[in-house]
């Protein structure tokens, strides 16, 4: 058994094209006909994921469409443990190679799917810089070099006139790739900081008689959707809410309508789903006469003409006297007085 195995590494080393390394790692390259995964160096040679987050992603990618990539499921195919693997998918998710996101199925059911995508950088580029794929061709096997001399069938063979050398055809340079945009991961990790959510409506001044209506209305919602039977405490925290609806002088029905058609099934949070309505559907104050009335035009001021009181010469001043060269005379006259006196 010892010589089969070094006579096959013997003849598998001498098909390698070009002289062997003198060290390091020696790659013997058997092309696949079928049961394979293509992996980019991106993945296989990532500087930031671990050898285990690696792997899996192998796994993933090696997976049909379908198959079940949860951790348990995971953790059923592979030998390492739930903690090691959720640690290798919060790693693939952190750069872009996994995505969950939630997805509401026709029966209003809400599942989480995932998504693998082998080339994450590729999403962020333009459609149309996108690299356009080669047709496939079947790979040209290389002829084998036997190790074993095989004798000339013909042992007087006739004389073959020498063929002149063809000089090589010059390599084509090679152009560096362009370099890949910066990762940007298109999901947030699962450990980001949740943007706090906005505090409900207050009305500006929470009358008796807005308190009174909006406890109403909320005591009311029962009759029209029994989902939406709510506890006294429940009403005294929205009824502020609800008044700030009232003091923009929306309608009881149109708050009614509001807050009860369109309902998910099945409802498991109404209390919160009436808080995210009441805040985000909140409409804006009616505005006033003014708001509405069309906006004056500038007033141009005009400078009034005005008659010298000496020369009887038209000047634009805002209030009558004389006009510049007779304060000027007058001016030069009062230097000369000064002066003869």
């Amino acid at each position: 058994m010892d010589t089969q195995q070094n006579t096959a590494l013997t003849r598998a080393l001498a098909e390698v094209p070009g002289p062997l390394p003198t060290s390091g790692v020696i790659h013997i390259s058997l092309p696949h006909t079928d049961r394979f995964t293509v992996v980019g160096n991106h993945l296989a040679q990532h500087p930031d994921l671990s050898c285990t987050a690696v792997g899996l992603a192998v796994r993933i990618q090696s997976l049909p469409q379908g198959t079940e990539i949860s951790i348990k499921a995971l953790t059923a195919r592979c030998q390492e443990g739930e903690r090691r693997i959720a640690a290798a998918l919060r790693e693939l998710e952190a750069h872009g190679y996994l995505q969950r996101f939630r997805h509401r199925l026709p029966g209003q059911k809400v599942i989480t799917r995932t998504v693998f995508c082998n080339q994450p950088a590729a999403l962020l580029r333009p459609r149309s810089q996108a690299p356009v794929a080669a047709p496939a061709q079947a790979p040209i096997p290389a002829p084998a070099r036997s190790l074993t001399h095989v004798p000339d069938p013909d042992p007087d063979p006739a004389p073959v006139p020498p063929v002149p050398p063809v000089p090589p055809a010059p390599l084509p340079v090679p152009h560096p790739p362009p370099p890949a945009p910066p990762f940007v991961p298109l999901v947030p990790p699962p450990t980001a900081p949740k943007p706090p959510r906005p505090p409900l409506p207050q009305p500006g001044t929470l009358t008796p008689e807005l308190d009174r209506a909006a406890t109403a209305l909320l005591s009311d919602l029962r009759r029209h959707a029994p989902e939406f039977t709510l506890s006294e405490g429940d009403i005294h925290h929205l009824a502020p809410a609800v008044a700030t609806w009232l003091e923009r002088d929306a309608h009881p029905d149109t708050i009614r309508r509001t807050l009860t058609d369109d309902l998910p099934q099945p409802l498991r949070h109404p209390v919160k789903l009436l808080k995210h309505r009441l805040t985000a559907l909140l409409p804006p104050p009616l505005p006033g006469a003014c708001d509405l009335a069309a906006p004056a035009r500038p007033r141009v001021v005009v400078t009034p003409f005005q008659t010298c009181d000496d020369c009887d010469r038209a000047f634009r001043s805002p209030d009558p006297g004389h006009c510049r060269d007779c304060r000027e005379t007058r001016e030069h006259r009062g230097e000369d007085a000064r002066v003869a006196a």
